[in-house]
């Protein structure tokens, strides 16, 4: 069997707010594997971007460890591991000036040509490189965001809401990009998404998270439309939100 590309162990992150310890990620274990797409779902609050955020060094755990590759996260410089371990935010951040500009953050070397099959990949038109980003929709930022991501080459991608601020007309566009991406990329992605049907869409497996901790795992189906849990069939009925 294929070796995990990402193990959590324990993993756990305390924060204090108004003098109270809070465990926004509590004490999870799990094995992500290559080439699969992982669906982080639950209600408001229940640490799912958190999560992300520490697979990626935005913050540090409390306790327990994260292996990429079977070395240990803190081994690997902040800067080698996001380009391996990409992170999108769910609004777009991008520079000032051209989606050129933009990609060229990411790799100064990329020739045109290489610019030009980035923005193929995520199916922006190429005819828009040197477009001022301010001119850009929203749907065409996610993109460019996108385009930027994979000039780092990544082998994971970390994806946090990429479609809350979008146009719902959009939203379904960016959720087939991604899964295109991941099969033809042949990439892992990491999914926060607050819309069960959505997760249900992107497909693959799901995480089920409630305050902090890893409730139930498994398929994207199992997990939304038949859990096993008395947590998971309030999820089901939109009684956690």
């Amino acid at each position: 069997m294929t070796s995990p590309i990402l193990k959590i162990e324990n993993l756990s992150r305390t924060v204090t707010v108004d003098s109270i310890q809070k465990n926004i990620v509590n004490n999870i274990s799990y094995d992500f594997y290559p080439q699969r797409i992982y669906n982080i779902i639950g209600p408001s609050g229940a640490g799912k971007s958190s999560l992300l955020r520490l697979l990626n060094r935005l913050d540090e755990p409390t306790g327990g460890e994260i292996l990429y590759k079977d070395k240990k996260q803190n081994e690997y410089s902040p800067c080698s591991l996001r380009r391996k371990i990409g992170y999108l935010f769910q609004t777009p951040y991008l520079f000032d000036n051209t989606v050129r500009d933009n990609l060229l953050y990411a790799d100064k070397s990329l020739s045109n040509d290489k610019l030009l099959m980035l923005l193929e990949k995520v199916h922006f038109p190429s005819l828009l490189i040197d477009r001022p980003v301010a001119r850009l929709s929203g749907g065409e930022k996610q993109r460019v965001a996108l385009a930027r991501l994979l000039a780092t080459e990544p082998e994971i991608m970390l994806l946090d809401e990429p479609t809350s601020s979008l146009d719902p007309s959009v939203t379904q566009a960016i959720e087939k990009l991604i899964v295109q991406i991941v099969e033809q990329e042949k990439l892992t992605a990491l999914v926060v998404t607050h819309n069960p049907d959505q997760a249900l869409r992107i497909r693959g497996e799901a995480l089920f998270l409630v305050d902090g901790n890893l409730v139930e795992y498994g398929s994207v189906d199992e997990i939304i439309n038949n859990p096993k849990t008395e947590l998971g069939q309030k999820y089901k009925s939109r009684e956690l939100k």
